[in-house]
Order: C-alpha cells, then structure tokens, then sequence
C-alpha cells in the first residue's frame, strides 16, 4: 500500500481496520508467531509506533483479529438462521456446515479464535468477551428454537445440548485444520451424518422418556 494513502487513512480513523485486515492476513499465511506489530506496520507501510496508537501489544491485536472472526461466524449463522426458505431440518444442517466450512476455509484465524494463546491464560480482552460469548449465546438460542419445533427434546437442558454440539463441530473441524482428515469433499456427508447421529439421538431420547412416564402412569 502506498505510505501517503496509509498516512491519510490513519487521520481519517481508518487505520486500525486496515491493520486488522492486513494482520489477518498474515496470520492465515504464516501463523500466529509470524504476527507483530513492527512487522504489521512494515506491510502497511506506517510507521512503527502508528500500530500502538490502536493496539497496546500484540495480545491485543490477536484479540482484535479473533474479534473479527466472530463476528463472521456470527454473521453466517445469522444468515442461516433468518433464512425462511429453509426447514427445521436443513436449518440445523446449514449451522453445522457452516460452521465446519468457515473454520476449514480459515484454519489459523479459527484456530487464534478458539485457541489457548488467548483464552488459556484469560488473555482475552473485554471487547472479545463481548463478541464471543453472543456468539455462543445465539446458538443456544438456535438450540431452544430447533427445541419448540420439535427437532431435539424440549425439556433437555438447551446449554448442555449446544454444548455438545458445539464440541460435536469444533471436534470435526479441527480433524480437517490438523489434516487427520484430508477430503474436503466429504464435508457435506460428514455433516449430513452429525445431523442423522443427533436427530436420531434425540428421538431414541423421546422414546426413552415418554416410556419412563408411561411405566410410572401404569404403576399408579
């Protein structure tokens, strides 16, 4: 980028997006030890100091990029979400490829995002908090209304069951980050299956229950 251009979008409050843009970048190419702040502004072409304006040091500035990938996650469930022409059914399948495609498509970033740089040593800044726990919060959402109709049991616990699937995706994605799976072709039918295990799952769960009220119906 042109060093005047990057100087006149530094006056106009552009700045830091630029340096999370381009520090994004460098994360998917070269990993999280490749990422600082006076490599960041050498790319950007400002100088050293104009990075610190925005990021006191480079645990801020990783917290700054994950804020980011939260919010597209978020932005991508949201859409799934919202989408109408969908089924109960095809809903719950588009939030577990998309998350499990967003994560193959951004390996490092979705690493950074749910890694132990940041939040193993309760690195993680206030404003990533605020970001990332919406983001869990709304799947727990997703979980309550696939509840009502009628997709998972609705007396099961919602946070424990968007727990398991949460640990169910973020299981699968990292066997394709790690490269344990290599295919990513078989996404779609990995996904489509994760969707018959726990529908099935939660019908065997209904049965099971509603025999327990049966028997206890018939013992009075």
């Amino acid at each position: 980028m042109n060093n005047i251009e990057e100087k006149s979008k530094y006056h106009h409050g552009d700045l830091r997006e630029t340096l999370l843009v381009v520090a994004t970048q460098m994360l998917q190419e070269s990993g999280i030890q490749e990422v600082s702040l006076r490599k960041l502004a050498s790319r950007v072409g400002v100088s050293r100091t104009a990075p610190y304006h925005h990021f006191k040091d480079k645990n801020a500035l990783l917290c700054g990029i994950a804020e980011k990938g939260f919010e597209q996650l978020h932005q991508i469930n949201e859409r799934g979400a919202n989408d109408d022409e969908l089924s109960v059914r095809d809903h719950f399948y588009r939030f577990i490829h998309d998350y499990i495609q967003f994560a193959n498509n951004n390996p490092e970033l979705y690493e950074l995002m749910f890694g132990r740089t940041i939040w193993k040593d309760e690195s993680s800044t206030q404003e990533l908090r605020d970001l990332a726990y919406p983001c869990f919060q709304f799947q727990v959402a997703m979980t309550q209304e696939w509840q009502k109709q009628g997709l998972f049991v609705v007396n099961d616990n919602a946070l424990r069951v968007s727990q398991v699937l949460w640990g169910t995706v973020h299981g699968i994605a990292k066997l394709f980050i790690d490269g344990i799976y290599t295919d990513n072709s078989k996404i779609d039918e990995i996904c489509d299956f994760a969707v018959s295990m726990f529908l099935s799952s939660a019908r065997e769960s209904l049965i099971t229950k509603t025999g327990r009220k049966d028997n206890k119906q018939s013992e009075k």
